[in-house]
Formats: C-alpha cells, structure tokens, sequence
C-alpha cells in the first residue's frame, strides 16, 4: 500500500494545535521536529533534567503520514484553520512507497565489537564471532545498545578491569546491558537500578535472554544503600553529568571502601566539575574519553564513611 506523508511549518505555539487537527483528520502518525535541523539555525531542547528549556522549537515541522487515497486539500484547509489562518500555510506532500518497516529497521542495527572478546549482538542476527562474549540485545525502549560512545566506554572498562566474583551495581541500568556484560565477564552478582520502570522491565527481559541472573530494580525497591547494607565492589553510573552531581553522596556510599566507580554520559567538558565532586570520596583516575564523551573511573578512599554521611545529610 502506497502513502502520503504531508509536512507543514508551524511556529512553537501552533505545532501541537496542528498536530492534533492533522490526527483528527485521519493521520497515521505525527511527528515534529526542528524545521531548521542541520542547519544554522537549529535549536537543542532537549537538554539535562534541572535545565530550563523551551517546549518546542520556535519554527516546527509538522509531519504526518496519510493513506495515499485521502483529500489533501480538504485536510490542508481544515488544519489552516485550527490554527487561525486565513491562507495556507507553508507545505509539501511527497509519496511514500510501501516499505517493510521491521527489515528496514533492523537492517540499521548490525552487531558492535566492543573489545577482542566482547561483542553488542542483535537476535536477527549471527554472531560474528561465536568464540566471543556475545550479548544479545535489540533496540528498544531503554538507552543502552552499545552503539553510544558512553555505553562503550563503560563495557571496555568493564571488560579491562571487573575481576572473577566481583559485585557490581549498575545504576541508572536502562536496558541492563551492563550488568549483563558484567556477568557475563564473570561478575559473581549484579545488581541494576533505574528510576524508569520500563527500562526495569526491559532489562529483566535482556538478562533473561542472555540467561544471566542479574537484578533489577526500581530505587524503592531496591535493597538500601544507606547505612552500607547494599555496597559493590564496582558501581557503575552511566547517566548524565547534573543527575551523576546530585547522585554523588548515595554512589559514593554504595561504593565499599577500595572498591571502583566509573562513571559517564560526561562531555569532556563537564569532566572537570564532576570530578572535583567526587574527589572527596575517590582518587580518580584520568577521563578516557571517545567522541567527545567521557567515562571517569576511581578507587574509593579507605575512612572516608563519615565524610560522604556529613555530606549527605548536609545536602539533604
């Protein structure tokens, strides 16, 4: 079946309007993006949690996808006029051809060498090398592929330094890749943690595929890390760097005394003011750093339980 997708530009406080008319109209599916993407003028929304931000991009477009048997015209009208305009505004109509979706989706996900031995392998596909640690993974609804810079960088690491019985804490695990790698490279436990409950369950999903025994969490669910009942020997955060700033007394306090942290989802440029945070707890080691990202990793300071619990309580 042939179709037709529609585009039209809106400003910020039109993009919604349109979109609901066009989804009245009998659209099936819309979407708006930055009218001004990949050049001069685009505009980032989409910044960390905490950062003040506009809800749409000041010029929009507004793409929807029809059956290739509707009245254009009729539907272009009726949406110029939910929001109130007396001429037609700016659009294109171009066919789509009917496409398989499923394959053409796959085809874009090919399995990722993460080191010698490690390998980011989806189920379509036949691992590359069979005598390799292959994780099977698909894309899904939680972050965590391995095709991110943030994502590789905390499996190289793992796969460089995580010894045989190891405990590990992922935290903010999203798809779980790394508690599964972990166990995989012969971590003895893993636990994952994420606020989002999907991704909890997309983990759990993971790991059952890769028949590994890892657990997951939402944070009330979790076994408590205050008073040092929950303590890994390696805790990984692959987040961003405010929420890594606003989590770094409950990390530190997970983390046992000589035991490692890594963290990432850092541009190299915020480095610095992350790690000027947790060298309080840490001695940290130089960033490694891959396409402008950064993954910071450090050894915990042996008596340093009562300077993270003062600070907790004085930032709580």
């Amino acid at each position: 079946m042939a179709w037709l997708t529609l585009a039209i530009s809106a400003s910020a406080d039109q993009a919604e309007i349109l979109s609901d008319s066009l989804l009245d109209s009998g659209a099936l599916s819309v979407d708006i993006s930055d009218a001004e993407a990949d050049m001069p003028g685009e505009q980032a929304i989409f910044g960390e949690p905490g950062e003040p931000e506009p809800l749409l991009w000041s010029q929009s477009c507004v793409t929807a996808m029809f059956p290739a048997d509707v009245v254009m015209d009729t539907i272009i009208i009726e949406a110029a006029r939910a929001i109130g305009l007396q001429q037609l505004p700016a659009y294109r109509i171009q066919p789509l051809a009917d496409t398989d979706w499923v394959r053409l989706t796959q085809a874009q996900f090919n399995p990722i060498r993460i080191s010698e031995r490690l390998w980011i392998v989806p189920t379509w596909h036949t691992p590359t090398d069979p005598r390799a640690i292959n994780i099977t993974l698909d894309p899904g609804l939680a972050f965590g592929t391995g095709s991110h810079p943030t994502t590789r960088l905390c499996l190289r690491w793992l796969d460089n330094n995580l010894q045989a019985g190891e405990s590990v804490l992922d935290y903010g695990c999203g798809s779980g890749i790394l508690a599964i790698a972990a166990l995989k490279l012969g971590a003895g436990s893993a636990i994952g943690i994420d606020i989002d409950k999907q991704a909890i369950q997309a983990s759990r999903d993971n790991a059952a595929a890769n028949q590994v025994a890892a657990q997951f969490f939402v944070p009330e669910d979790a076994p408590p890390i205050s008073d040092h009942v929950m303590q890994a020997d390696i805790v990984v955060a692959n987040i961003l760097t405010n929420p890594l700033k606003v989590l770094a007394p409950l990390l530190a306090s997970a983390v046992r005394e000589g035991g490692q942290l890594v963290l990432s989802g850092i541009l190299s440029k915020q480095a610095t003011e992350v790690m000027d945070i947790y060298a309080q707890w840490f001695n940290l080691k130089p960033p490694i750093e891959e396409d402008g990202w950064v993954c910071l990793p450090g050894v915990k300071q042996p008596n340093v339980h009562e300077q993270g619990k003062h600070h907790t309580e004085a930032v709580s």
